[in-house]
């Protein structure tokens, strides 16, 4: 689409990002929050393995949301595709860890069906048949 005018796409840009502008103090927040989340998940000796993502997701939702800023005040095009890349780029590692989660908690309730529930089974005929003194 060719545009005659720069103002006219400045305008655009303008108009197209107003709702993701509106939000902004959002993906602020939200940003500020994982990264303090990370922050606290490194204090532990385990978390500190995976502290980086939450920190490296709420980085993404923090500069999304000033170039969003920046794109909306100005019209400015490449800040404006900037934010949805940073925001293409939080979903997909959001999307990809939430599917990961579901699959290694599938794992773990199989492993406790197969591991746990026989072990219990037998626990459980133990204490019974010692409670109704059958010995």
């Amino acid at each position: 689409m060719e545009i005659g005018n720069p103002n006219q796409e400045e305008l655009i840009i303008k108009e197209i990002s107003l709702p993701l502008f509106k939000s902004k103090g959002w993906l602020k927040l939200l940003g500020i929050l994982m990264i303090v989340y990370g922050g606290f998940m490194a204090i532990s000796i385990v978390g500190i393995i995976i502290a980086w993502l939450p920190i490296w997701l709420g980085a993404l939702l923090y500069q999304s949301a000033g170039k969003i800023e920046t794109a909306h005040i100005l019209g400015d095009k490449k800040s404006f595709i900037k934010a949805q890349q940073n925001l293409s780029t939080y979903f997909t590692i959001y999307g990809v860890l939430a599917i990961v989660g579901i699959v290694i908690s599938i794992i773990a309730l199989v492993i406790v069906l197969i591991v746990g529930i026989p072990s219990n089974i037998n626990d459980m005929i133990q204490n019974d048949f010692m409670q109704n003194d059958f010995y």
